[in-house]
C-alpha cells in the first residue's frame, strides 16, 4: 500500500506539465503582441513620415510604443525561463543543454533558488523598462520634480549594479 501511494504521488509532478505548456502559450501570445506593437508603431513612423505630419509628441510616441514592446518581450522570456525551469525540475532535463557549451545554458535550471534568481533579474528588467517607459510622459513643472526623477534613475542605477554583483558572485 505504501509503495503504490508513493508512486501514485510521485506521479503527480506531472501536474506541472499544465504550467508548462500554459506558460509557453503565454510567451508565444506575448512574443507575438510584441511583434504586432513594434510593426503598429513602424506603420504609425512610415505614414506619419510620408504624410509629413509632425504630431506634437511624435518621438516620445515612438520610443514609448518601442519601449512598450521590450516590455512585453522581456515578460514572454520570465514566461520562458519559468517554462524551462518547471520542466527540468519536475518532469526531466533537457538532453541538448548537457552537449551545450557553458555560457549557452541560460534555459538550464537544476534548482529551485537558480529558477527564482533567474526570474527575478527579468522581473528587474520588466520594471526598470516599465520606469523609463512612464517617465517619457511625464512632465515636470519644478526642480524638485527633476531632483525626484534623478534620484530615482539613480536609485535604479545602484539597484542594477547590486544586482550584478550578486549575481557574478554566485
Amino acid at each position: 500500500m505504501e509503495k503504490l501511494f508513493e508512486k501514485a504521488m510521485w506521479q503527480t509532478r506531472f501536474l506541472v506539465i499544465l504550467a508548462v505548456i500554459f506558460g509557453l502559450v503565454g510567451a508565444v501570445v506575448l512574443f507575438v503582441v510584441a511583434s504586432l506593437d513594434i510593426w503598429g508603431v513602424a506603420k504609425y513612423t512610415f505614414t506619419t513620415v510620408v504624410t509629413g505630419a509632425h504630431p506634437e509628441n511624435f518621438h516620445e510616441d515612438i520610443v514609448s510604443g518601442i519601449i512598450g514592446a521590450v516590455d512585453l518581450y522581456l515578460i514572454a522570456v520570465v514566461m520562458l525561463i519559468f517554462s524551462f525551469g518547471v520542466y527540468e525540475l519536475f518532469i526531466s532535463q533537457f538532453n541538448h543543454i548537457n552537449t551545450t557549451k557553458e555560457d549557452l545554458k541560460i534555459l538550464s535550471i537544476t534548482s529551485l533558488d537558480q529558477l527564482k534568481d533567474k526570474i527575478a533579474k527579468v522581473i528587474v528588467m520588466v520594471l526598470v523598462v516599465n520606469f523609463f517607459q512612464r517617465v517619457l510622459h511625464t512632465n515636470y513643472t519644478s526642480a524638485l520634480e527633476m531632483l525626484y526623477f534623478a534620484l530615482a534613475v539613480t536609485a535604479l542605477a545602484v539597484g542594477l549594479f547590486f544586482l550584478g554583483k550578486i549575481g557574478k558572485n554566485k
